[in-house]
């Protein structure tokens, strides 16, 4: 079992997601951003006397994710920021609606190189310099980032992601680059960040057209297919008498490979799955039914909540809430979640199974 220390609780602001979401009721623990924007002073209508609703501190979605982590144990509190979203601008924004502080934050993680992801860790780090952050702030990497991304359905090129931030651009502002292919844990080993996720399932087969541009030793290069996407990395918070929240930010590798994964490595139960879980798009239509089925009644004991984000998208959002109910949480940008630890259900807490073969 991976050296992961049990959290006595966990909280998680989705600070970027493709959607907004308001007028919810949520369950216990969830909380939108109104909350926050209610303890402000609000300007005043001088005819009407009725407080302004100030839409421009509002959040705003975007194509994207970025997730902070404040995982506590004793009087230790860790925050870690897991992706950043896709640019500058919402990040930014967000960061200020949702009153972050940067300067807590002691590591940024990206999941994988993709802009939709990368897009924010310069401004993040700006972001905490601004605030007053003196300690340089971690950037946890993969090592191999590529030079450019595309996307080429039936290997017709149809356009690439815009660049990722390099190392260096990284440094200059402030970040301290870690690379890690392998495994390992951060936040004091409060949050475990995956190596390679194992592809065992016939169905999740990566992201369909996706190619990276690779250069020769002579300055040529070509785009070659890269539909594994294998530097993407997941996250796991094992928390107290609940069990593990895992975050997939973008489920490239499939996100029954993941839990199927995260089962085997930790033996302790699912309690919430969080992410996006790339089932958008017509071409990945089929992958909706096994997916659905694995997590409603593959995941012994079931999870407690499901909160699919990003790109997951709506058909797959559908599918899944009919077939779980209330527990798929339509979670989305500026949603806060405090999961709190149990002591007395600790010690009560099973291991987690699931089916062992291949589908």
């Amino acid at each position: 079992m991976p050296d992961l220390k049990i959290v006595d609780s966990c909280i998680l602001q989705i600070v970027v997601d493709n959607s907004i979401e308001w007028m919810t009721k949520f369950p216990a623990g969830f909380t939108s951003e109104i909350a926050t924007h209610l303890q402000d002073k609000p300007r005043i209508d001088e005819k009407t006397g009725a407080p302004f609703v100030d839409l421009d501190r509002y959040c705003c979605a975007a194509h994207g994710l970025s997730l902070l982590i404040t995982t506590r144990l004793g009087n230790q509190t860790h925050c870690t920021l897991f992706d950043t979203g896709p640019d500058a601008l919402t990040l930014e924004r967000n960061l200020a609606s949702l009153k972050v502080d940067m300067t807590k934050v002691e590591r940024i993680v990206l999941s994988h190189w993709h802009r939709d992801h990368s897009g924010g860790i310069i401004a993040a780090l700006k972001h905490a310099t601004k605030q007053g952050k003196k300690a340089p702030i971690v950037v946890d990497l993969h090592p191999d980032r590529p030079f450019a991304r595309g996307i080429a359905p039936n290997g017709q090129l149809i356009g690439r992601l815009p660049e990722d931030p390099t190392f260096e651009e990284i440094e200059f502002v402030g970040g301290k680059v870690e690379t890690h292919a392998e495994s390992h844990t951060v936040a004091g080993k409060t949050v475990w960040i995956s190596g390679e996720i194992p592809r065992v399932t016939s169905y999740e087969e990566g992201l369909l057209g996706a190619v990276t541009w690779y250069e020769e030793r002579n300055g040529d290069g070509d785009w070659q297919p890269d539909e594994l996407i294998l530097d993407e990395r997941y996250s796991a918070i094992n928390v107290k008498g609940k069990g593990l929240i895992i975050i997939s930010s973008c489920s490239h590798a499939g996100i029954v490979n993941v839990l199927k994964d995260a089962v085997q490595r930790f033996k302790r139960p699912i309690y919430m799955i969080v992410g996006g879980l790339h089932l958008a798009g017509p071409e990945l239509q089929h992958r909706i039914r096994p997916t659905v089925e694995f997590i409603a009644k593959g995941l012994h004991p079931t999870p407690t909540y499901v909160l699919p984000l990003h790109c997951t998208g709506f058909n797959a959002k559908v599918a899944l809430r009919e077939a779980m109910g209330d527990i798929v949480v339509p979670a989305a940008t500026g949603v806060k979640i405090d999961v709190g630890g149990d002591d007395a259900a600790e010690e009560t807490l099973g291991e987690s199974s699931c089916p062992s073969d291949t589908e």
